[in-house]
């Protein structure tokens, strides 16, 4: 990994529009100002970062004001109960925090802030390669700091704690999923304490919120190569705590000739799979999901072997619960349990001479959402024949063609029937009631098994041709 110079960074930091302001307001003030944390750790790997933490060895939020006075900006958002301050200015967030020191009680992540020097702040932070600094004082602008050598840990590809990992993660245990979260952002490694003091403290996680873990976890599956981090919490033994559905996903059976596979690291395949060709962290959602009942769903059968017939429909119906305790966000929870519950449907058409009408039905039941079930189903394949690997896709190609040929010819997406609700009422004299819905779901049965079109007129004429039945 090639890390940037010091002379790189002076100049990238005198390149910023704002920088210079920041040093002469924080001359005019005598406070100490630094640069910190991710953005250094960023420009270091020479990587674009719009969010600039500041370290200002003094007042924070009071800086903070007089730089936005300095800079035109009237907006300034003051975090009294932290002493921290942020604005924006040209496309860069930038935030504000006062040296301090910080103590924790048992209970409570949230610390008892005290006004503290450079050093105290520095070493408070969560991993060595957020402790670096660098200098905007005028006397020795641009000197980077580095206290608890990151530098060596980013050439080391290493996430590390700057103090002992126990004090670390026991002041905050967010802590620990965090160390997994950049791990997975950065492909770098952990060093071995941080999994065994993760596996003592995975208890203290009880003090976060639900919703910051569920963000950090969130962030993983939005990484690179989520299984890094999705790994990390399995071997910490967090996942059994967080999220412990997917941690039983683990393991293999072994009865007579056969076995199967290890649920949990296909899942981890098929994550990283379709991490390529998709950023949507819902999608990635769905694929981490989709085997999960498996487990429940496990049977051996003489003759055959493993099965888990159901798991796709069980798995789907996990979702409820799994979105409440995690806190996720509910708009999402329909989606994935659709493709949950779906993602077997293109392999069961795959192994059977395809009709229109089963294609026709599968469109309909996809709905808006056909392209990304077959970009999951796709990832699903993780056969370490490639044999096996060309077979199922060639199967998935022809099924494809076929849908997209049906899907063209008679335009099935949102798909209902041509005669709506009311027009049923007034032909056959009927008020609102399920009989309506029963004759409209005739009609529709009518287009997906090909009897009629796909358009009003044929709709209609169904429509007449069967209402005395009702």
């Amino acid at each position: 990994m090639t890390i940037q110079k010091k002379e790189i960074i002076i100049k990238k930091l005198k390149d910023l529009p704002f920088i210079s302001t920041a040093s002469s307001v924080a001359e005019k003030m005598g406070v100490g100002l630094f640069v910190v944390g991710g953005y250094v750790r960023d420009m270091l790997l020479n990587k674009e970062k719009n969010e600039i933490d500041f370290l200002v060895v003094g007042n924070g939020p009071r800086f903070a004001e007089k730089f936005a006075f300095s800079l035109g900006i009237k907006n300034v958002s003051i975090f009294k109960n932290f002493g921290t301050a942020q604005f924006n200015y040209e496309n860069y967030d930038l935030e504000f925090v006062g040296a301090r020191k910080e103590s924790y009680s048992k209970k409570s992540r949230n610390p008892v802030v005290t006004a503290g020097t450079f050093e105290d702040d520095i070493s408070r932070r969560d991993f060595t390669i957020n402790t670096l600094a660098v200098s905007l004082m005028q006397e020795n602008f641009g000197e980077l700091i580095d206290q608890y050598n990151g530098i060596e840990d980013l050439k080391k590809k290493l996430i590390k704690t700057p103090l002992d990992p126990e004090t670390t993660f026991d002041d905050d245990p967010l802590r620990m999923i965090r160390a997994f979260r950049f791990a997975s952002q950065l492909q770098f490694k952990v060093s071995p304490e941080i999994i065994e003091v993760s596996k003592k403290l995975k208890e203290r996680l009880k003090i976060v919120s639900q919703e910051r873990i569920s963000d950090e976890f969130l962030k993983i599956l939005s990484s690179t190569q989520p299984s890094v981090g999705l790994k990390l919490l399995y071997e910490s033994e967090i996942l059994d705590v967080i999220f412990p559905e997917i941690a039983n996903l683990a393991g293999v059976d072994q009865r007579k000739d056969y076995h199967h596979k290890d649920v949990f690291l296909h899942t981890l395949q098929v994550v990283d799979n379709i991490s390529p060709v998709t950023g949507d962290v819902w999608l990635r959602f769905v694929a981490l999901v989709h085997d999960i009942a498996k487990p429940q769903t496990k049977k051996f059968v003489d003759g055959i072997g493993w099965t888990f017939h159901g798991h796709e429909e069980i798995g789907a119906r996990m979702m409820k619960s799994i979105f409440k305790r995690m806190k996720l966000p509910l708009n999402k929870q329909s989606y994935v349990e659709k493709l949950v519950r779906l993602h077997l449907r293109p392999m069961a058409l795959a192994r059977e001479e395809v009709t229109d009408s089963a294609i026709r039905r599968f469109i309909v039941d996809a709905g808006e959402d056909l392209e990304d079930l077959i970009t999951l189903c796709r990832a699903d394949i993780t056969s370490k024949d490639p044999n096996k690997v060309s077979e199922y896709l060639a199967n998935y190609e022809r099924v494809m063609k076929k849908v997209w040929e049906v899907e063209e010819k008679d335009k099935l997406r949102a798909f209902q029937s041509p005669v709506r609700g009311d027009e049923i009422m007034k032909i056959c004299g009927l008020k609102p009631s399920k009989k309506v819905g029963i004759i409209k779901k005739a009609i529709e049965d009518a287009i997906l098994e090909g009897k009629i079109g796909n358009n009003y007129d044929e709709a209609y004429e169904y429509l007449m041709k069967i209402k005395d039945e009702f």
